[in-house]
């Protein structure tokens, strides 16, 4: 039986009179992969922060791996197992890829950089960047500076990753590739989700897709009957539910 993993009860967050997260309520189990789509400005950057512990929630609750962590920093969830990604990878440019796999690493896992050797390497190989383990951060093209972003996230061992815009900017070939690495993290075990404009890279990967309008859900399941729903396809797509 799967269990619950993370669970968000009725939370709110708002910026002065601006509400960006209106009661917002979420299940996700153990294994799942989830997409979040949703126009520019509907919150969705916003509800990771509230995952992650960048924002605490103004009203309601989160909680993961059947522990409230509501008023938990960002650190502390890090540790208990949520790793995440940012739109705009900034590594720490100076410093070699394996090394910016090993502060991820020594940080999220609380081990000592000695013993967190093998497993950065084996990231490093998962996520195609083996040969780039020497090189410094700042040289990297854009799809191995979004790669080495999701590495860093993985470094930490996360249970959840959170996975926002990574495929952002990169070209056709270079978002393919790119999915079938998300696709194999996946694979092997690690719970997902991801938001993502491009939507047919999305797709690939994920099992169920929610829509997020205004801080609130519009829809949320079947990726494919979601997609289908004339309210999604007149927010979100221009398309005239008429």
């Amino acid at each position: 039986m799967q269990q619950t993993l993370l669970e968000l009860n009725d939370v709110h967050k708002s910026f002065g009179s601006f509400k960006v997260t209106d009661g917002m309520n979420l299940a996700l189990d153990e294994g799942q992969a989830l997409g979040i789509i949703g126009p520019n400005g509907a919150g969705k950057s916003t509800l990771f922060n509230l995952i992650a512990g960048g924002l605490k929630p103004d009203q309601g609750t989160v909680a993961f791996d059947g522990k409230d962590v509501t008023q938990q920093p960002v650190h502390q969830r890090c540790h208990a197992g949520i790793g995440r990604s940012y739109q705009i990878p900034h590594p720490f440019a100076n410093m070699s890829v394996f090394e910016n796999l090993l502060v991820g690493a020594a940080f999220g896992t609380r081990r000592s950089e000695v013993d967190c050797y093998d497993g950065c390497i084996e990231i490093l190989r998962r996520t195609g960047l083996l040969k780039k383990a020497n090189k410094p951060a700042g040289s990297l093209t854009l799809l191995e500076r979004k790669r080495l972003e999701m590495a860093r996230a993985l470094a930490t061992e996360p249970k959840l990753l959170l996975l926002d815009e990574i495929a952002g900017g990169l070209t056709e070939q270079e978002c393919l590739a790119l999915v079938g690495t998300i696709q194999d993290i996946h694979a092997a075990g690690t719970t997902i989700i991801w938001i993502e404009h491009i939507v047919h890279a999305l797709l690939s990967v994920v099992g169920r897709l929610m829509v997020i309008d205004f801080g609130k859900k519009l829809d949320d399941g079947d990726p494919q009957e979601v997609m289908d729903n004339p309210k999604v396809q007149e927010i979100y797509m221009g398309i005239s539910a008429e």
